[in-house]
C-alpha cells in the first residue's frame, strides 16, 4: 500500500464505483497476513480476497489461474493485515469530553462529575455528535466493531440519536441501551428497546440491553436480574451488565446462577475483584467477560488490576473494552499494550524471589483478546474477528515499513507493541472502504470539529 498518490486516488475511485455490489471483488495481495484464526494461523506472505461484504478466501498467491476481470487488485506488500478491532464496552456519548479529568482518582469522582453532573443537560442532538466522534474515532484506530453502552437513555429521542450516529459512520455498532443513573427521564427503558430493534434494520447494526451489577450506584430499577433478564430473552438480545465489582457484585454473580440467569449471551464488564466463588460461576455458565485494562488501572477500580488472570483460570478468554474517553485513552492499541504489561508484571512480582516460572501472556494473546474474543464477546463471534472465509471482510491493512515499525520481525509484536492508529493505512467493514491512504473518509473534519466543540460549550455551561 505504498503506491503513489495517484494511483491510490485511481484505486479508490474503483473500489467507490463498485460500493455496495454482491459481486465486487478485491484482492490483497503479498502482504503477511494475521488472521486469528486458529486454523489458518499467520501467513507470511499471503493474499485476502472480498466478495461483496465478505471473505471469500485466505491463502498465499490467490491470483494464481483466477479470473481476474472486474477484480480490484490492491498489493499490500510491506504490510500486515489484521482482523478489525472489537471494542466490547465504550460510554460513546461522552466523546465531546474527552480527558476533561485525566487524573479521576475514583470511581465516585467519575459518577459525581460525568454521570449526576453532567449527564442529565445532554440534548439527542449531543448524544448523536458525542457517539459520531466516538465511532469514527473507532474506525480511524482500527476498531470495525464498537458495542456502545449507552447508559444516558432519557427519551426515545436520545435513543434514537445514538443509533443513527453508528449507522452514519459505518462502524459494525452494538447499541447496549440503558437509562440513566440520575435526573429527569421518560421511563421509557427498557421496553423502548422493541421500537429500536423494530425500527433500526441494518446489517452493521445490533442491539443489547445494558445495566448495571447492582443497585450500589443507581437505584434497583437498573440492575440485572430475573426482570430484565426476561426482557432481553423475549428480545432475542445479549446483556451487557458494568460496574461489575467486588463483594456486592461477586453475592449477585452467585444469585444470578442459581436463577439461570448467566450464559454466553451475558457480558460482565470490568469483573475486577470478584471472589473465587464467583469466578468458578462464570467459567461453569460460559458467561462472558469485557475487561478494561485502563479503566481498572488509572481509576482504580476496586482492586485496580484487570481481571485477565482470574478470566483465564475459568477457561474465559475476555474481549476488551475502551470505556470513559473522560479520563482514558480511545484505542485498542493502548488496552492491548496496558493489559499486556500489567499482566507480565503482576506474574513475574508473585515469583519473584523463587524459583517458580511466572504464568505470562503474550503479544498473541492480547491481540485474540482484542478481536476474535471480543466479537465472541458481543455476540458476534460468527460474523467478525478473525480473517476466516465467510465471515464478513472486517480487517485493517497496516503499513510495517513506517519508521515506527521497520523491519518486519515478528507480524503480532508489531502489531501490538510497535503500531498506532497513524499506521492504519486502510479499513474495512463489510468490504466498505472506511479509512483509505491513512485518512478517514466521508467526515468533514472541519465541520465535525465546529459541531463537536459547540456540543461540548453548550453542555459545560448548562451543567454549570
Amino acid at each position: 500500500m505504498y503506491a503513489d498518490d495517484q494511483t491510490r486516488q485511481t484505486q479508490l475511485a474503483a473500489l467507490r464505483r463498485q460500493a455496495g455490489s454482491a459481486d465486487r471483488r478485491i484482492l490483497l495481495t503479498g502482504a503477511t497476513v494475521v488472521t486469528m484464526d486458529p486454523a489458518t494461523g499467520v501467513l507470511d506472505k499471503g493474499d485476502v480476497l472480498i466478495e461483496g461484504d465478505v471473505i471469500a478466501a485466505v491463502g498465499p498467491d490467490l491470483r494464481a489461474g483466477g479470473d481476474h476481470a472486474g477484480m480490484v487488485v490492491l498489493d499490500a506488500s510491506g504490510c500486515v493485515i489484521t482482523p478489525g478491532f472489537v471494542d466490547t464496552h465504550r460510554h460513546a456519548w461522552e466523546a465531546q469530553l474527552r480527558r476533561i479529568m485525566p487524573d479521576v482518582d475514583d470511581l465516585a469522582g467519575y459518577v459525581t462529575s460525568t454521570l449526576l453532573g453532567i449527564a442529565p443537560v445532554y440534548r439527542p442532538s449531543d448524544m448523536y455528535t458525542g457517539t459520531r466522534l466516538a465511532a469514527l474515532t473507532a474506525l480511524d484506530s482500527g476498531i470495525t466493531t464498537m458495542l456502545d453502552f449507552s447508559h444516558n437513555s432519557r427519551t426515545a429521542e436520545h435513543s434514537d440519536a445514538a443509533v443513527r450516529a453508528l449507522l452514519d459512520t459505518g462502524i459494525r455498532g452494538v447499541h447496549a441501551a440503558m437509562a440513566p443513573h440520575f435526573g429527569d427521564w421518560d421511563k421509557q427503558w427498557p421496553a423502548d428497546l422493541t421500537r429500536l430493534r423494530d425500527t433500526y434494520r441494518s446489517d452493521l447494526l445490533t442491539f443489547r440491553l445494558a445495566c448495571l451489577a447492582t443497585d450500589e450506584i443507581a437505584g434497583p430499577a437498573l440492575a440485572y436480574g430475573p426482570e430484565l433478564a426476561r426482557t432481553a430473552r423475549e428480545l432475542g438480545i445479549g446483556v451487557s451488565v458494568d460496574a461489575v465489582f467486588g463483594t456486592a457484585s461477586s453475592r449477585a454473580v452467585l444469585d444470578w446462577e442459581r436463577a439461570g440467569l448467566l450464559g454466553p449471551e451475558v457480558t460482565l464488564i470490568h469483573a475486577t475483584g470478584l471472589t473465587d466463588g464467583a469466578w468458578q460461576a462464570i467459567g461453569r455458565t460460559g458467561t462472558t467477560i469485557a475487561l478494561a485494562p485502563t479503566s481498572d488501572a488509572q481509576i482504580g477500580l476496586e482492586s485496580a488490576i484487570p481481571a485477565v488472570d482470574e478470566a483465564l483460570a475459568v477457561g474465559v478468554r475476555p474481549g476488551l473494552s475502551i470505556d470513559v474517553e473522560v479520563a482514558l485513552a480511545s484505542d485498542m492499541f493502548t488496552q492491548m499494550r496496558a493489559l499486556h504489561a500489567i499482566q507480565r508484571m503482576r506474574a513475574v512480582n508473585a515469583v519473584y524471589g523463587s524459583d517458580r516460572e511466572p504464568s505470562r501472556i503474550g503479544v498473541h494473546d492480547v491481540l485474540d483478546f482484542a478481536t476474535l474474543q471480543g466479537a465472541r464477546t458481543n455476540g458476534l463471534a460468527d460474523v467478525t474477528g478473525s480473517l476466516t472465509p465467510g465471515k464478513q471482510a472486517d480487517l485493517l491493512v497496516i503499513r510495517a515499513e513506517d519508521v515506527n515499525n521497520m523491519p518486519l520481525n515478528d507480524a503480532v509484536g508489531t502489531v501490538v507493541l510497535g503500531s498506532d492508529p497513524r499506521n492504519i493505512d486502510t479499513v474495512f467493514v463489510a468490504g466498505q472502504v472506511r479509512k483509505w491512504n491513512g485518512r478517514l473518509l466521508d467526515v468533514d473534519l472541519a465541520a465535525l470539529r465546529e459541531e463537536v466543540t459547540a456540543s461540548r460549550d453548550h453542555i459545560l455551561a448548562a451543567a454549570a
